[in-house]
């Protein structure tokens, strides 16, 4: 009887035992912490805020700056000789009438013989008519042999104006060389010749091109979604990689109505103004220019739009510091901007930074 009580006793103690290892080992589980952004986090985060477009907008292009076509000068030869020395460099600095180069010409001898002989020729045909006015006073010679006599003297002097013309037209002078000059103020900005290099009057390629960079043309390029809200007299803003903090002001003052092919871009001229020089033909620039945007709807930077499952959000920042996701409608796009006709209003505060884990974030809960 003992014993059994016993075994009894034992079993009860181990149920217990093992009731209590079991309640151990069932829990009630723990709720995961729901995700908040917190101020620290929001004080490092950027903020756009929704503007209304007024019918204006800002467009971005690419640009190149070129020299004004229309104050440059290229300098061909104007005879076969051999260059004895070249006075410049490309990029140098020149004025109006410098000489670039000197040239020993054949050609440019000959025109100085002309010049000789027609000087001699003048004199000659000088004597002869003071001789025959002479004679004519006398009696001796008639009034047609003075007239003839006239008649050569001012054929003669106008085959020295002519010869000379030549000479000066072909930059050569009386001692047989032939100086290549600089016709404007301006920087080299191509240069073709060398010392000992040979001629020829054919020759179809320039030997120097001079500029004038007081005004350079910035070409833009402009896709063909934003032709329409370009037009001639809109304000741009140019600036370059080599002057970042610094802005070029100018106005559209031709649009070429012409598609690249290849580039499927239209160029439009800007004249800007270089007074220090600071631009160079070459550069490369961002232009923003001001257009007609052809709409008041509320207007966003597109960097703070998340697109997502074929729709439109962003994370607006509420008055009371809290963030909650908003659909928007996209009623027009340009290369940075967003138009919206639907979801938000003039004056909402975006974020515009890490939006995409704090959507994923929110998205989630």
């Amino acid at each position: 009887m003992q014993t059994l009580q016993k075994h009894i006793l034992k079993g009860i103690a181990i149920s217990i035992i093992g009731l209590g290892i079991s309640c151990s080992n069932h829990s009630t589980p723990v709720a995961p912490e729901k995700f908040a952004i917190t101020d620290s986090l929001l004080n490092r985060l950027l903020i756009d805020t929704v503007e209304q477009a007024k019918g204006k907008t800002n467009l971005i292009f690419s640009a190149k700056i070129t020299a004004n076509e229309e104050k440059r000068s290229e300098l061909f030869p104007m005879v076969s000789g051999t260059i004895s020395r070249v006075g410049v460099r490309l990029g140098d600095q020149v004025s109006s009438g410098q000489t670039l180069a000197t040239v020993q010409s054949a050609e440019m001898a000959g025109f100085d013989k002309e010049v000789i002989a027609a000087d001699a020729e003048l004199n000659n045909a000088a004597r002869a008519l003071k001789q025959a006015e002479q004679l004519y006073q006398s009696g001796l010679s008639s009034a047609k042999e003075l007239e003839e006599a006239q008649n050569d003297f001012r054929i003669k002097k106008a085959e020295v104006k002519r010869s000379n013309a030549v000479l000066k037209l072909n930059g050569g002078s009386k001692n047989g060389s032939y100086a290549i000059k600089s016709p404007i103020n301006g920087f080299v900005i191509e240069k073709n010749v060398t010392d000992h290099m040979q001629l020829r009057s054919d020759n179809d390629k320039s030997l120097f091109t001079i500029a004038d960079l007081s005004k350079v043309w910035a070409m833009i390029n402009i896709y063909e979604s934003d032709i329409s809200r370009i037009k001639t007299g809109d304000e741009v803003s140019l600036t370059t990689l080599s002057y970042p903090e610094q802005t070029f002001k100018g106005k559209i003052d031709k649009l070429y109505s012409l598609i690249d092919q290849e580039s499927k871009v239209m160029n439009a001229r800007v004249v800007i103004n270089n007074p220090d020089f600071l631009l160079k033909p070459g550069m490369l620039g961002t232009v923003s220019v001001s257009a007609s945007s052809g709409t008041s709807l509320p207007v966003l930077n597109s960097r703070a739009v998340i697109f997502d499952d074929n729709k439109n959000y962003v994370l607006v920042l509420g008055s009371d510091r809290k963030v909650r996701i908003q659909e928007i409608e996209i009623g027009r796009k340009t290369a940075d901007k967003v138009y919206i006709s639907k979801g938000l209003n003039a004056g909402d505060h975006i974020i515009a930074s890490k939006q995409v884990f704090l959507f994923e974030s929110l998205k989630s809960q």
